[in-house]
């Protein structure tokens, strides 16, 4: 069992991240690249009518959970007028009421919505079977015959519905022109539908909408056909019969009704506007995320205020940069200085640049250096030496900076942006290893760590990693089974195979 204990761990790390990972990119809309915008609808609806004297009552359907869309945010624009929110059957309703207002009045609702995949919202319960109406000679005959035609040329509910459609849009059949008139709209056909349907037991209702497009006014409102095939609501067309409801379609309201009904007002009207917009991609999947009340978003970075925001946006990268230094150490065969310096130094690239950085941090370690062992012959003890060339790193800063600004290289300035202790520790570790091991693996293993620092700078700088990083940090479960995969890791290191390559072509005894 403990020889699968670290494959487990890992498979599981993995498994948890890209879990997270997969939800928030798939079900909540988190941007997978840095400074990406998602399209919205702004759509208002404006309600204007003339009051008749007393209180007025404006009670106004307003869409709620319409398919393939979600709505985002809302405003309630009136003025001197109360507003309350409820449900009323299957639609949502606005009610605004005015102890006496005078002259023609106007309210407005304005939303923002945005497209979701219907499939993330739980199925619709089950209507049942629908009430068989009650139809007069010579209806019922009527009814009955064109129920039996189309179930002979339908195979399912949807079929069912679809055939029927397609039979009222033709008008040839003498039975049909009972229920519909000639001269008959979508919601004659639709109305006639649903009673014929209800003969056949197949639930249906009325659907209401608009189809938005950018920067339109005065939409139309279009009207739909949606019956029940006992698992969710099919939309059909009944101008065109065809299945399903056309891309940015918002379904406003349901029902054979009117969308707003007065009290002591008269003369209401309604149009509706509809604009795209744009925001800001992370915005939105945070918003997505609270309306769908996910509790992933809840332990997201993006809550935190900006300045801890800032801070991680740096710290989060070390894992990163530590993950690479143990790549190019056990599998590259990179000599460096430890694992944690040449991280700590990348860092100090990020605020210096990368060139001037390493002229800078090259200049300080080999003034660093010869110092140090000039303080060797001194005989000091290891603390007070250490000590000692910490005062002298930062009295060889201060003197580069104040050098840099009278001679107006204003690079020089952001040498202080090395930490002092990182630059002491890097001078002590590489002068012992020159005194044990000789300066060609002193100089092998600055050279090393230097290089280590460039290539985790570059990879830290890296804005779309910073931003998988930033707005997934479960991504660092990932890094951490990598760097646990690479701590088994007990085969040649690529050095190792360029340094005894003249071995493998020899052959043996």
């Amino acid at each position: 069992m403990k020889r699968f204990h670290l494959p487990l761990l890992i498979l599981a790390l993995a498994a948890i991240s890209l879990g997270i990972f997969q939800h928030k990119v798939r079900h909540l809309g988190f941007p997978m690249v840095p400074a990406q915008t998602t399209d919205n609808w702004i759509v208002e609806a404006r309600v204007a009518f003339e009051p008749t004297g007393g209180a007025v009552t404006a009670r106004v359907l307003i869409p709620h959970q319409p398919p393939g869309l979600a709505l985002l945010d809302e405003h309630f624009v009136s003025r001197d007028y109360g507003l309350t929110t409820g449900m009323s059957g299957e639609n949502r309703e606005a009610i605004w009421t005015a102890r006496n207002p005078s002259g023609r009045q106007a309210i407005y609702y304005r939303a923002t919505f945005y497209e979701l995949d219907r499939h993330l919202r739980p199925p619709p319960e089950y209507p049942g079977p629908a009430a068989a109406p009650e139809f007069e000679e010579p209806y019922a005959s009527a009814a009955t015959a064109i129920i039996e035609r189309v179930r002979e040329r339908s195979a399912d509910i949807t079929t069912f519905a679809n055939v029927l459609v397609n039979d009222m849009i033709s008008a040839q059949d003498e039975n049909i022109a009972l229920f519909v008139p000639r001269e008959g709209d979508e919601r004659d056909r639709a109305r006639a539908a649903i009673r014929l349907l209800a003969g056949a037991r197949i639930p249906a209702r009325m659907a209401h909408g608009i189809q938005l497009t950018d920067q339109a006014r005065d939409l139309p409102i279009r009207t739909w056909l949606e019956v029940h095939n006992t698992r969710e609501w099919v939309p059909i067309n009944p101008a065109d019969g065809r299945v399903g409801y056309p891309p940015n379609f918002l379904v406003w309201w349901y029902g054979d009704q009117e969308p707003v009904e007065l009290r002591r007002a008269r003369n209401a009207q309604v149009s509706f506007a509809v604009t795209r917009n744009f925001q800001n991609a992370v915005d939105a999947a945070q918003q997505r995320a609270q309306l769908l009340e996910s509790h992933i978003a809840d332990f997201s970075l993006l809550g935190l205020p900006v300045q801890t925001q800032n801070m991680y946006r740096v710290l989060l990268m070390v894992p990163v940069g530590a993950m690479i230094i143990v790549l190019l150490r056990n599998v590259v065969g990179v000599q460096t200085f430890g694992t944690f310096m040449p991280v700590l130094i990348a860092l100090s690239f990020r605020e210096t640049e990368l060139l001037r950085g390493v002229i800078l941090f090259t200049l300080i370690v080999s003034l660093g250096l010869a110092i140090r062992f000039y303080l060797e012959h001194l005989k000091l003890l290891l603390v007070p030496r250490l000590a000692a060339v910490v005062i002298v790193v930062v009295m060889l800063m201060l003197m580069l900076s104040i050098l840099s600004y009278h001679l107006g290289i204003e690079h020089g300035l952001a040498v202080a942006l090395f930490p002092m202790v990182i630059l002491a520790m890097t001078i002590e570790r590489m002068s012992i290893i020159w005194e044990e091991h000789g300066p060609g693996d002193a100089i092998r293993q600055g050279i090393g760590s230097m290089g280590a620092a460039i290539v985790g700078y570059l990879l830290m700088i890296n804005p779309y990693m910073e931003h998988l990083i930033f707005v997934f940090p479960e991504l660092l479960l990932i890094v951490l089974a990598v760097t646990l995969l690479l701590g088994r890791y007990k085969g040649y290191r690529l050095s190792e195979l360029i340094r005894f390559r003249a071995l493998a072509g020899r052959p043996g005894p």
